[in-house]
């Protein structure tokens, strides 16, 4: 593809309310692939952090702070939000085709509200007890709306948090739905349709 034909597509996007290409190179994320369309709303932090695929969309409002790792077709939705932490003990990875439906969040790292210690980022971080770990979500996982996922979260292959739902810190089994305040399991997902749709996918 000629560079200006590549130009026309990047700068094309600016009238659709993201960043253009160029723009999102400018932003020096870890890692950049193709097709990534984020809002000029969303608030990204410390983007040298921040590894993300191709085709991706990040909606309106939605703020990305700390060490994370977005994969391929990924999709965040209004409001949502993910605080990875520093990348040594604490981050945040996407495995591909997994989601965050608006207003839900992921937590690497957060204060011990119990234990006997001040909280928040105005406390020297001497009088603090932070802790925190690495999520993951594997392959075809989703975060369904107002949704909290906490440090030791981890997603096996399929699963996925219904809406209005707290994980804390739970490993989710494979190819199962979860909901509820604490989450539990509520029924399985039919993976055979799933992978042959990607496959399908990946071969068009």
């Amino acid at each position: 593809m000629q560079v200006d034909t590549i130009n026309t597509l990047m700068h094309s996007q600016h009238n659709d309310g993201y960043y253009t290409g160029f723009e999102l190179q400018a932003m020096g994320f870890k890692s950049l692939g193709q097709n990534v369309l984020i809002s000029r709303k969303a608030q990204i932090y410390a983007p040298h952090k921040i590894s993300l695929g191709s085709h991706i969309r990040i909606d309106d409002f939605v703020i990305l702070s700390g060490a994370i790792n977005l994969g391929n077709f990924i999709h965040l939705g209004a409001f949502s939000s993910i605080t990875g932490g520093d990348g040594v003990e604490s981050s945040v990875s996407f495995g591909d085709f997994c989601g965050m439906s608006s207003y839900s969040k992921i937590f690497a790292t957060t204060d011990d509200f119990a234990g006997g210690y001040l909280v928040g980022p105005c406390v020297p971080l001497a009088l603090r007890n932070v802790k925190g770990s690495h999520i993951v979500l594997e392959k075809h996982c989703h975060i369904g709306s107002h949704s909290l996922v906490l440090p030791k979260s981890y997603f096996s292959i399929g699963a996925s948090l219904g809406p209005m739902s707290l994980n804390m810190g739970r490993k989710l089994k494979p190819w199962s739905y979860y909901f509820g305040n604490p989450a539990k399991k509520i029924y399985t997902i039919d993976s055979c349709k799933i992978l042959e749709k990607e496959a399908q996918m990946l071969q068009s």
